[in-house]
């Protein structure tokens, strides 16, 4: 029997691969991870249901990070399919669950699909001249790290793009119900290219080294995959009031750009009124 771990894509239930749909279609259970990334919009565990005719079993991060053993152990018996948006090796969770499934002789076998590390080919970058990925998390009053602006400044010396990966908060409990051990969760919130780029120059602010201003470049992307994508081009300051509507958001930090880069750049580019 086997653990199938299975990329669903960027965009609806039907961005599956045909060799995904058929090992979801031939499995006892199917588990759907669902907090390191969100299908489209209006993409609901009732619409996989219908179109894959499987019952749908949320995995969510206490499950994954802590309480998988179990959906390891039942693939011992009979084929289990968990689903990821994108692509299974996005998130560094997913890895983490293929070397536990092997160290048990759990067989897996993973089906790939795009993800955003593919897929911000859209903008017109090319994917070769990216550097390092940085994650965006919230800040808080307390808690702003910077330990990303160290990844930026070594991409932007060697003329490298930086995608930046922007924070879900999915199923998220505040500290005092988490010290009190009550099961009660925040509001989903979804990081903005706009706060991304309030951060950045907060950061750059503080640390003062140059590595990027209100003037460098960068590229705000939304929903990318689905029909209703946006891809803005434009300096920070000229982006970081841009409405770029509903999540998921990406943002791009410009390095050096080749003439065809800059040529597809300026087809993005924002409309100064």
């Amino acid at each position: 029997m086997v653990l199938y771990v299975i990329g669903l894509g960027l965009g609806d239930e039907k961005d599956v691969t045909i060799k995904g749909y058929e090992a979801i279609k031939k499995s006892n259970k199917v588990y759907l991870e669902a907090y390191t990334s969100l299908l489209g919009g209006s993409t609901s565990t009732e619409s996989l249901e219908k179109f894959y005719e499987k019952k749908i079993i949320i995995a969510d991060r206490e499950m994954v990070e802590s309480g998988c053993e179990e959906m390891i152990e039942e693939s011992r018996e009979q084929d289990i399919s968990f689903l990821v948006v994108g692509d299974p090796f996005g998130a560094t969770t997913h890895t983490d669950l293929v070397i536990r499934a092997k160290e048990k002789g759990v067989p897996t076998k993973v089906i790939h699909n795009a993800s955003i590390m593919n897929a911000i080919g859209c903008c017109g970058l090319q994917l070769y001249s990216y550097g390092q990925t940085i994650s965006m998390v919230f800040f808080t009053d307390s808690y702003k790290p910077d330990s990303f602006y160290d990844r930026v400044k070594i991409n932007m010396q060697s003329g490298m793009h930086t995608l930046c990966l922007l924070d879900i908060k999915v199923k998220e409990q505040s500290i005092e119900n988490m010290l009190r051990g009550r099961k009660i969760y925040e509001p989903p919130r979804f990081m903005t290219v706009n706060q991304c780029i309030e951060q950045l120059l907060e950061i750059e602010d503080i640390r003062k080294e140059g590595i990027y201003s209100k003037d460098s470049f960068g590229i705000g992307l939304s929903r990318v995959g689905q029909d209703d994508q946006q891809i803005i081009s434009g300096t920070f300051e000229e982006l970081k009031d841009v409405d770029f509507g509903e999540p998921l958001h990406s943002f791009i930090i410009c390095g050096d750009m080749h003439f065809i880069e800059k040529e597809y750049f300026e087809t993005f580019r924002i409309k100064k009124n």
